[in-house]
């Protein structure tokens, strides 16, 4: 009985079905990327207010996406929104999943670069008599930016990993796509073999990317999530 069909693992390594299934893969971590900082931000924002209401909000925010799986939080947004009469496809329910759960982590991220800050850098800013949003896009965001990189890069890497979970709805990234070859050929350990080095590939050219945003901003070397 053959064990690993190495022919096989070659032809998928190559596979042009898989390979659009990374491609979603990384389109989906970029989307989700983005939309999770813009919402981070707000969500920082928030936390830091001194208007009680909104901290709370945010406290409440961070409580529920933090202390819930992402797999329960996409079940619940793919199958509970029909029945409030909001009907989301797969890709948006994905991504609706990923940003609201990422934000809840990078918030805290952002929120721990703007504190990181020396108080005298803002007061000195204030000094000059500087309006606010100027204190904080001139002076406050880019030193909160440099220790905000490697926690930021290193979720993003977990990011990425994590779009794994919508296969549970159905959306055809590399872990739905993988599945799929699988199912038809019965070739578990070449094809899964195939979306791990997709993966190890992926993550391995953030980790560069990384590498060279912390050394452009002069920030610390990361530690993996």
């Amino acid at each position: 009985m053959e064990i690993f069909n190495f022919a096989a693992f070659a032809g998928y390594l190559t596979n042009q079905f898989l390979l659009w299934g990374a491609g979603v893969t990384l389109g989906m971590t970029v989307a989700a990327a983005a939309g999770g900082l813009l919402l981070a931000l707000v969500l920082a924002g928030m936390r830091m207010s001194s208007n009680v209401a909104l901290s709370q909000i945010a406290r409440f925010y961070l409580w529920v996406f933090r202390g819930t799986p992402l797999l329960i939080q996409l079940v619940i947004i793919y199958s509970g929104m029909p029945q409030l009469g909001l009907r989301l496809g797969v890709l948006e329910s994905a991504l609706i999943a990923l940003i609201l759960n990422e934000a809840a982590y990078m918030s805290e991220i952002v929120r721990s670069g703007f504190m990181g800050v020396a108080k005298g850098q803002r007061e000195a800013a204030d000094s000059l008599g500087l309006p606010s949003w100027l204190v904080v896009w001139k002076v406050t965001l880019p030193q909160a930016f440099r220790l905000m990189i490697p926690p930021l890069g290193n979720s993003i890497n977990g990011l990425l990993k994590a779009t794994s979970i919508t296969s549970v709805i159905s959306m055809e990234e590399l872990m739905r796509r993988s599945q799929m070859v699988m199912q038809e050929h019965f070739h578990v350990l070449e094809v899964f073999g195939v979306a791990a080095i997709y993966y190890l590939v992926m993550t391995t050219a953030w980790g560069f990317i990384q590498e060279r945003l912390e050394r452009r901003f002069g920030a610390s070397t990361a530690h993996a999530r």
